[in-house]
Parts: structure tokens; sequence; C-alpha cells
């Protein structure tokens, strides 16, 4: 993805609140800000143009991050049909400044970012289904250079839909593959920008230690991976079914432990290098 660039106004000083967003040498805006300022966000002359939009928040029934992704002719007003969902709580839309997003463009990019938001697996996608729309293939050469850049902005202003859970290792820390092994049973996965994802086909404990239970966010990790089908029985033993990315080291150790961890030190690479000694040995 090539460097950039980004301007953020803070409408009232505040970066939870209303905010603008737009990259040096792109044509696209990007609006932002929370459910509780509807009323700011669509009296803004932005909201008068065509565009696609994200409504973002929480599943109600699971509990998982949810997203819905739409394109509409007037962002005010389709926006207004959406006040009956009550999943979201954080709106961002993106429009081009020099209004030369038809229709068909921005069906176009709608389909094109389900389909990235899907992939990407790190929210519940809360459309029905997704529409699309065919386009000369300039335009859509076009549209593609515009979609990257809403992939790369919208995480800035708060929403992380579009980024793969097991992305791409870029940094030299993060390609550094790791390893994490307990009573003959090995885990392997890499750092990433949000913590450390655990690769497929990695190995964890069967049974939890006693310990276990002093710390009930291990045992309510665990189970909501067993749950959700990302933990898999299998012989004597739990295989991850997909990769899946913790907040830190030690909260992927503990799941493969089965209990508390120090995932600076669980974690080692290829030489047997615990995550600790290659902090304390980068320049």
């Amino acid at each position: 993805m090539p460097s950039a660039t980004i301007k953020l106004f803070l409408v009232h000083g505040d970066p939870k609140r209303l905010r603008t967003a737009e990259i040096s040498n792109w044509t696209g805006k990007a609006v932002a800000g929370p459910r509780s300022e509807m009323d700011g966000l669509l009296s803004r002359e932005e909201a008068l143009n065509p565009g696609v939009y994200f409504l973002t928040g929480f599943d109600p029934e699971t509990g998982k991050a949810a997203v819905y992704i739409g394109e509409a002719e007037s962002v005010r007003e389709r926006l207004k049909s959406h006040l009956a969902k009550d999943f979201w709580n954080h709106i961002t839309f993106f429009i081009s400044k020099d209004e030369n997003l038809t229709k068909a463009h921005i069906r176009y990019l709608e389909g094109r970012l389900i389909e990235r938001a899907r992939t990407a697996g790190r929210a519940v996608v809360m459309n029905g289904q997704s529409s699309g729309s065919k386009l000369p293939e300039s335009d859509r050469e076009d549209m593609e250079i515009f979609l990257e850049r809403i992939v790369q902005l919208l995480p800035v202003l708060g929403a992380d839909a579009l980024v793969p859970v097991a992305a791409t290792p870029e940094g030299r820390s993060e390609k550094e593959p790791l390893t994490c092994e307990i009573k003959g049973l090995k885990a392997t996965g890499h750092l990433t920008p949000a913590g450390l994802v655990v690769l497929r086909g990695s190995q964890a404990v069967l049974k939890e230690r006693a310990s276990a239970h002093n710390y009930p966010n291990v045992l309510t990790t665990r189970n909501k991976l067993i749950e959700e089908g990302m933990l898999v029985e299998e012989d004597d033993h739990w295989v991850f079914s997909q990769d899946v990315e913790f907040g830190s080291p030690s909260a992927a150790a503990a799941v493969v432990h089965g209990g508390s961890a120090n995932g600076l030190i669980a974690w080692k690479d290829g030489k047997g290098r615990t995550l600790k000694e290659l902090e304390a040995a980068s320049p």
C-alpha cells in the first residue's frame, strides 16, 4: 500500500466526535462521527453527494463487531432510512470532491467493499446481499484506486472492518515466524500491528490448568473460540481451524497453554530466542 499524508479535521476538537479526513492528491473525502451526532453529520454539505457509507457497531446476538456497507446517490437521505437499525453506533461515509462518482461507480464500490469486508472476517457483515455493478475497464481501474484509498483511510477513522485478520506481515518484527510450544504441542504465528495472530493448524492443550479459573478472561476467550468453531478438538488437543488474532502475545499464549502465560517468554523464534530477547536486541 502506498505511503500517504492524511489531513484530519476535528470539527469540535474532539477526536471521537464529528471529523473529516482527506488524503493528499486524492479526490475523495471522508466524514465520520458517532450516531449521537447524526444531525451534525447529515447537515453537512458532503452528505448531499453520492457516496458509500459504513455503519459500524456490534451484532446484538453474538456480541461481535458488525458493519453495514451501503451506497446512495444522496448519502443524507439514505442514512435516514437506517435509523431503525439498532446495532450501529458510528457512521463513516466517503464522497468525491470532484463530484464524478456516478450511480454505477458507487454500486461497484459497494459490491467490492462488501466483498473485502467478508474476506477480512473481522466483522459480521449485516448486508443481506451485495449489489455491485459492471464498469468499463478504465472506470473500473479508477474505482479500484478509489477503493484502496478507502481501505487505507477507514481504520484511521476507527473502523477496521476491511483489515484482514491475518494480513501479510510487513515490518521486520512481523515477518519473524514465532512458535509457542507446550506438552509436545506447537502453535505458530507472527506479530501484527494489533497484537499477534495464531495461524490455522496451530495446536492448544485440551484441558485448562486449575489456575485458569483465577483468570476468567482465559476461559472466556477459549470457550468463545470453541463455540465459534475456531478451536476444534482433535485427538487429545485443540486445533485452530482458522487464523485468529489476539490483542497481545500473552493473550494468544494463554489460549494455547490453557492458562495464564507470559507471551514475551512463551513465544520464540526459530533460534529459540524469546520475544523479550528479540525486543531487547532490537536496534
